[in-house]
């Protein structure tokens, strides 16, 4: 069973022209339901959380201001989204996706969120279309309910995981890796427990290798009890905003041993989908296709 969390309004109305594509959260469901890879049972209606699992991430007076539409002008112009009142109700309701996600895994292995991965969003302030940390959120209230004690982040957008890693720096039950393009965004990156920079044009085999080299190491190192997994497919070399190299097969490769690994340790993972912005909506659906695919196959 692939439990996924989605909603209808994932897909949010965005002005025309805008460069995030809101249409793969649409296409993305239809697409893992008529290929087979999952039923309808296997899809639940993500909900928002109560204030309490968002706020020990967020700062209160962010969040209130947030939830009012009280941003200024230059916090708004930095998540790239023009705020209103049906935003905020996504983003609160994709990071409860999360929660649940979390509370799936523990009894199923993996759970989904068709959505996630904002690992841009601050304590007291969003950037880079993430306005609130879902796997932050995700990994705090597990360690809130005592249902782990190392949760290990393992975030592979082509963007390092800034917040995220902002976030748990003085959290030591939290242990965040980020693999992302060191010349990308954000031009500041904060410091994970782990970054590995990648020079542009990374392909399949020299990412591969690293992860394959990094990751064992790791699981053994951290002995995690659980994993979060933004699994971006920005590293693609079709991204407009990616300037990796990788090819789609290396992509579902790169998923193969993150989840294979998680499998074979029994460790519960939920994975979050993360950035695309690839110019072909076929290349971004494709590609997160790939993942579900990768998990139908172990789980």
């Amino acid at each position: 069973m692939l439990s996924i969390a989605f909603a209808p309004c994932y897909a949010h109305p965005l002005p025309a022209g805008h460069r995030f594509p809101m249409l793969k959260y649409e296409l993305l469901p239809e697409q893992l339901l008529h290929e087979g890879t999952a039923t309808a049972a296997d899809f639940f209606v993500a909900q928002p959380p109560p204030d309490e699992d968002i706020l020990r991430v967020h700062d209160a007076d962010y969040y209130q201001r947030l939830r009012l539409g009280q941003l200024t002008r230059k916090e708004e112009r930095a998540t790239g989204f023009p705020w209103s009142r049906e935003l905020f109700e996504r983003e609160i309701t994709i990071l409860g996706g999360t929660i649940e996600c979390a509370r799936r895994a523990l009894v199923h292995g993996v759970a989904f969120n068709i959505a996630g991965g904002t690992h841009h969003a601050f304590r007291d302030r969003g950037e880079g279309f993430c306005l609130l940390n879902d796997q932050a959120a995700g990994a705090a209230w597990l360690l809130a309910h005592g249902h782990a004690t190392k949760v290990l982040i393992v975030d592979l957008d082509v963007h390092q995981g800034n917040g995220t890693a902002a976030i748990f720096r003085e959290e030591s039950r939290v242990f965040t890796f980020s693999m992302h393009g060191g010349r990308n965004y954000p031009a500041r990156k904060e410091q994970s427990d782990l970054d590995q920079p990648l020079a542009d044009g990374t392909d399949d085999a020299e990412y591969l290798q690293l992860l394959a080299e990094t990751l064992p190491r790791l699981l053994a190192d951290v002995q995690p009890d659980f994993v979060f997994y933004l699994a971006g497919v920005d590293v693609l070399a079709t991204d407009k905003l990616g300037h990796l190299g990788l090819s789609r097969e290396g992509c579902r490769r790169r998923d193969e041993l993150v989840l294979g690994l998680c499998h074979q340790h029994r460790l519960p993972v939920v994975v979050c989908m993360g950035g695309g912005y690839s110019e072909g909506i076929i290349d971004i659906v494709e590609a997160h296709a790939n993942t579900f695919r990768v998990a139908a196959a172990l789980f």
